[in-house]
């Protein structure tokens, strides 16, 4: 997946490519599909192939591109999709032979057919519908793949919400479509997931439709955790219900402490809740929810002592893991046009272009500190999260990181990961 920076190895502890084993499950019974992961394997690029598909995002997009043109030197078809490409595929078509915008699902069997038919198209575009509908994901590609030991399952796609610095509100349009409760409680079935993490943007969007599948996945006996809005908070039967069902946690955008960056970054549901951080995160506690905390370092309200006191307030609220990454202006989002006509963008305005940007490193010139100086505490800001000490004294709540065995499984083995790769 590219370079990294010291202090970062983005390859530790992957996860499974959900997207691409969805695309392959949309393969006639008599096509071969391999899945080659360039974050675990190396990539036979002599391989012979119909066609290449290759999911790109903005972080990987230099690599990626690096995978295409290896691919069409040696003739063979490549196909580039995702969100990277959706945003920019004017920059995308340069790389590829055909690419995909929006959604591949929906026109996945006509790019198959124009391949076969030697009539392939520069570009297919799909409106966003019902994600994956009546669609399981190919799970026996994963098999003999490192990957973290938890099942990725999609709900939902896109969110209601439009923060400033967020690719997701860009590439969707603030749109939000749901799965079948059917399909999603079958696919749990059919496969055998016990221990899920619904990769939805924000798997609370729509609580009425959500507690519907909630009360489906009690029976279950699944273990399971989510990415969620600070908002989750408000609605006690419906967190009732997430501890019946199996929830473990919550990965929560706190972003900032600093009321004026919820402002900058247009971050609504926490500035609604601003004020009581701490209610919110008593009310996680009490149900048991572990909580896996974002924040976004080297905003304009942002200094050396800021982000110091950030990771304070993490270690503090006893997160059992967090994360610190430095604001990314990506590609197509409003900070981004911001500090383009700023003129505030390094690397030429096109970091994930760029040969000499690392992962997590700035891409900008922050108002208040250099971007040397901004690089450097998003890795201290990590390492001083996973210390020992930090580790040791976060441990130490009985309602959450030690509240029972799985709690402290969970604890103990991301903390583990994560303190090797912040190191």
């Amino acid at each position: 997946m590219g370079d990294v920076i010291k202090g970062y190895d983005i390859n530790e502890g992957s996860m499974e490519p959900l997207q691409l084993a969805i695309l392959a499950s949309l393969a006639a019974d008599d096509d071969e599909v391999v899945l080659c992961d360039d974050r675990l394997e190396k990539i036979n690029f002599d391989e012979r192939a119909d066609f290449v598909a290759i999911t790109v995002d903005s972080f990987n997009a230099r690599r990626a591109y690096e995978i295409a043109s290896e691919f069409r030197k040696r003739k063979t078809i490549v196909i580039l999709g995702g969100v990277h490409v959706t945003l920019l595929p004017n920059e995308a078509q340069t790389y590829g032979d055909a690419i995909v915008i929006g959604d591949a699902e929906p026109i996945w069997d006509d790019l198959i057919s124009d391949i076969k038919k030697n009539t392939l198209k520069k570009r297919y575009e799909a409106p966003f519908g019902t994600p994956q509908a009546g669609r399981f994901p190919r799970r026996d590609l994963f098999k003999g793949k490192k990957y973290l030991p938890v099942s990725l399952v999609q709900y939902s796609r896109g969110c209601k919400y439009s923060c400033s610095f967020c690719s997701v509100s860009s590439f969707f349009k603030k749109s939000y479509q749901c799965r079948t409760i059917d399909d999603v409680v079958s696919e749990i079935e059919k496969d055998k997931l016990k221990h899920i993490l619904f990769v939805d943007d924000n798997l609370v969007t729509d609580k009425k439709t959500l507690k519907v599948l909630l009360k489906e996945l009690i029976p279950l006996k699944i273990k399971w955790a989510s990415q969620s809005s600070i908002d989750t908070v408000k609605d006690l039967e419906m967190l009732d219900l997430m501890a019946q069902s199996g929830c473990v946690g919550h990965l929560v955008g706190f972003e900032s402490i600093n009321v004026n960056t919820l402002k900058w970054f247009n971050k609504s549901a926490n500035l609604r809740d601003f004020n009581n951080y701490q209610e919110a995160l008593k009310i996680f506690r009490d149900f048991g929810f572990l909580t896996w905390a974002s924040f976004m370092v080297g905003n304009d309200f942002d200094d050396l002592d800021t982000i110091e006191r950030t990771v304070e307030f993490a270690i503090k609220s006893k997160f059992t893991l967090a994360f610190f990454h430095v604001l990314q202006p990506y590609p197509a989002t409003k900070i981004f046009e911001q500090f383009k006509a700023e003129n505030r963008l390094l690397y030429d305005g096109h970091w994930w272009n760029h040969p000499d940007f690392k992962y997590n490193a700035a891409a900008f010139i922050p108002k208040n500190i250099t971007p040397e100086q901004l690089s450097a505490a998003a890795i201290k800001a990590n390492k001083d999260f996973y210390s020992w000490s930090s580790i040791g004294k976060r441990m130490l709540d009985t309602k959450t990181n030690l509240r029972n065995l799985i709690n402290f499984s969970v604890y103990s083995r991301f903390n583990y990961v994560l303190k090797k790769t912040s190191t």
